[in-house]
């Protein structure tokens, strides 16, 4: 790294919010020295927990993250929050600018909001994102908060970042909870029924418990996509504990700690089941911990970012091969006019970094 990358590191990993901001901006950027900035952050990454809060549009998500922020902060506890915005068409910035509507913990020093564009990325967060959170977690925030667009099914690429997931459903949403079954209801690791004071709360609680017990069909989720497995009965209303049915802890049929995603109900204006939603996400991470399942999250979730930047870095070769026969849009001339095809040229690309490939692997062997 440059020496002032050095600097800029030494102090993030001192505690200085100014240096925390210059990182993640200069990761944001794609800015020149951010991959030998963010790989010097893992070796102190791996102490906060990552929360995922994701749910449809007019959930009340920003509402609830500030009010989470805020118990947390009462709890002695230091936060992260990452607002994912959708891009703007022109610049790529965040547009809707969520601090403005996270008003609780302003001026509080131990509470950094940062809003991000989603880049178009599918599933709502960009590489980006998960080096955001790589920023804060080595600069010691307790819980980092991922805040997504709520724009979709989509949005299941938030399993990736997070270690526990929680999903907001307005009231009255018995149709949507269908269209979105086997999209990011399925990732939920917590239900929040937010606004749970208007008319058709106990109803959305009913269906969103009817399709828990439906959708577990005596399979259970996939462990390592969504974070638990098993059917789920349980509701948590107001400030009362408890989560999941009498054992959310019960071995399965393998033996196995099985963890039942609860229902809570919250009124995110007015700080009512917060400190309930507080204690869900607590349980979820001792489950985590105590079956082992954090590890294997972990796991996956590097594994994925390894897929992902040979992907990106992949790409970024090829369309370097691509200007070197012409561009693509001579290519795809070349096509129309009958002279090639599609799957023609795309070997003619790859054949040199093949080679090179085979190459470096008889070096290595030899």
């Amino acid at each position: 790294m440059s020496p002032d990358d050095d600097a800029l590191l030494e102090d993030l990993l001192a505690g200085k919010h100014r240096a925390l901001a210059r990182v993640i901006s200069k990761i944001e950027d794609r800015s020149p020295g951010y991959r030998d900035l963010v790989s010097e952050l893992y070796a102190h990454t791996g102490g906060a927990d990552v929360v995922g809060i994701t749910g449809s549009p007019g959930a009340g998500k920003s509402t609830l993250v500030d009010k989470l922020a805020e118990t947390y902060r009462e709890r002695g506890e230091t936060v992260g929050i990452v607002a994912i915005d959708p891009s703007s068409p022109f610049t790529g910035g965040a547009v809707l600018g969520d601090r403005i509507r996270m008003a609780s913990t302003v001026g509080d020093m131990d509470v950094f909001v940062r809003s991000m564009s989603a880049r178009g990325t599918l599933g709502g967060l960009s590489t980006a994102t998960a080096d955001a959170v790589k920023a804060m977690d080595a600069f010691g925030k307790d819980k980092i908060v991922i805040e997504t667009v709520g724009a979709g099914q989509n949005e299941i690429d938030v399993v990736r970042t997070a270690d526990t997931v929680a999903v907001l459903v307005p009231p009255g949403s018995g149709d949507e909870i269908q269209t979105l079954k086997a999209g990011i209801l399925e990732i939920a690791d917590v239900f929040v029924v937010n606004k749970a004071d208007r008319d058709g709360a106990d109803r959305t609680v009913q269906e969103l418990r009817e399709m828990i017990q439906l959708d577990d069909g005596g399979q259970g989720h996939d462990a390592t996509s969504s974070g638990h497995h098993g059917p789920g009965t349980g509701v948590s209303h107001g400030t009362d504990a408890g989560h999941g049915t009498d054992d959310d802890s019960s071995a399965g049929s393998n033996g196995a700690q099985t963890w039942t995603p609860p229902i809570v109900e919250t009124v995110a204006t007015r700080g009512t089941g917060v400190d309930t939603f507080v204690d869900e996400l607590a349980a979820h991470r001792t489950h985590l911990v105590e079956s082992g399942e954090r590890a294997t999250k972990r796991r996956n979730r590097y594994a994925e970012e390894i897929r992902t930047l040979l992907r990106e870095d992949v790409h970024t070769v090829l369309e370097a091969e691509l200007e070197r026969a012409g561009g693509v849009d001579e290519l795809a001339e070349a096509v129309r006019r009958g002279e090639t095809d599609p799957y023609r040229i795309a070997d003619e690309l790859l054949d040199p970094v093949e080679r090179c490939l085979a190459k470096l692997g008889e070096a290595d062997r030899s």
